[in-house]
């Protein structure tokens, strides 16, 4: 551990207490009002200093990827090989990326992720569990999912869902429209989200608990979660930048690398997701992080894996949403960071006195080509591969301690 640290001359971004000029000191891994004597300076030279992203709902614990991405805590997904169900699994999860990077399990909401049998989430928090997820799919079964929720509530925690209706979406690789038609891809229908949505909703209504939509992609979908935040419901919603970015015309030539889950909407529902990001209604920014080799990238569309290689350009893309005035920075490092780590119950996302000192020193203007086949991480398969873009972290700190 670290005995302190000094981080001068950086522009401070806080979510809470907006920007400005100045030097940040860390005491052990927490934030003080002055360094101890003998302190690391770090002389940041104007590179903006924020709290250190909190990922929510990621595939892998990629710790190179992470701390590439100035990401401090993942919160990690169940869909492991086997599912986390079990405490131990959980507890082993919890442990897999010390010292460098904090690991969120979240438990399975039913055993072996097949949507009947509940899981035993009393013994997997005591774990080290952090949240209730559903995994990469629905949980098809009303009455199960009704009981999920009532669960998790019993025990504070959120349920992090897939928004999809899984008799509308089963075997589809993309969204039903003029280019899946063109490609004779199987698809299904972008109103499946929003009938997900309304299910779970209607049964938050009933018991009460809290429930996060890992991603909402569509104009229907958002508009529900609008109105069920108006009512006072305990629900939040993220997003990753490619559903921010790209459209279904992103999959043309059959490119696997954009076959994500949901798959890219339609043109229409990507502009009503930005609105989303600049009124509010969508909460948190992730990077939905899922490393895939060409085993499982260099297929036929329909065969290819789901899912993108996404920690390590989640900030820069993020920056582009600030640059075209969507939002301002202090927003976007509440999506970032503050917002996913109040919906897990983690530390993370502030700069104030006796904060955790998990930071990321970054430059918003620099300059890069994003090339997966350089990335850090397990895998480059990137929808944006060769896109340039500004914005890159210079330096990770976890508790206190510089990475890398």
């Amino acid at each position: 551990m670290s005995v302190g640290l000094v981080l001068a001359n950086a522009v401070l971004v806080d979510p809470a207490g907006g920007i400005r000029t100045g030097s940040l000191s860390v005491a052990k891994d927490r934030i003080a009002a002055k360094a101890p004597d003998g302190a690391e300076t770090i002389d940041a030279k104007g590179a903006h200093l924020a709290p250190g992203i909190v990922d929510l709902g990621v595939f892998s614990v990629d710790k190179a990827a992470c701390i590439a991405g100035g990401i401090t805590r993942v919160a990690l997904m169940p869909d492991l090989s086997p599912p986390l169900d079990d405490p131990g699994l959980v507890q082993r999860s919890a442990l897999a990326a010390k010292p460098d990077l904090w690991v969120h399990p979240l438990a399975a909401a039913t055993r072996r992720l097949e949507g009947r049998e509940l899981a035993e989430y009393a013994l997997m928090v005591r774990a080290g569990a952090r949240a209730v997820a559903t995994g990469r799919n629905q949980i098809a079964d009303s009455g199960v999912m009704l009981r999920v929720l009532a669960y998790a509530a019993s025990q504070g925690l959120t349920v992090i869902a897939h928004a999809e209706d899984e008799g509308l979406v089963r075997n589809a690789v993309a969204t039903a429209g003029e280019t899946a038609s063109r490609l004779g891809l199987a698809s299904g229908p972008a109103r499946a989200e929003a009938m997900a949505i309304a299910r779970d909703l209607a049964l938050v209504e009933e018991t009460g608990a809290a429930i996060h939509f890992r991603q909402v992609t569509t104009a229907r979908g958002l508009a529900l979660i609008r109105v069920a935040k108006a009512q006072g419901l305990r629900v939040t919603c993220g997003i990753t930048p490619a559903h921010l970015l790209l459209s279904d015309i992103a999959v043309t030539d059959f490119r696997t690398f954009a076959r994500l889950s949901p798959p890219l909407r339609s043109e229409d529902d990507r502009q009503a997701c930005l609105e989303a990001v600049a009124d509010g209604t969508i909460d948190v920014l992730c990077s939905a992080h899922d490393p895939r080799g060409p085993e499982a990238k260099r297929l036929p569309f329909a065969d290819a894996e789901p899912g993108m290689a996404g920690a390590e350009t989640l900030l820069a893309l993020g920056l582009g949403l600030v640059r075209d005035g969507l939002i301002d920075l202090p927003r976007l490092m509440a999506m970032l960071s503050a917002n996913p780590a109040r919906i897990i119950g983690v530390e993370g996302g502030s700069l104030g006195e006796g904060a955790a000192a998990d930071l990321m020193l970054f430059d918003p203007d620099a300059p890069w080509i994003i090339d997966g086949s350089r990335f850090a991480g397990q895998a480059g398969n990137t929808p944006f591969d060769m896109l340039p873009t500004q914005g890159r972290v210079l330096k990770t700190i976890k508790g206190g301690r510089p990475l890398g």
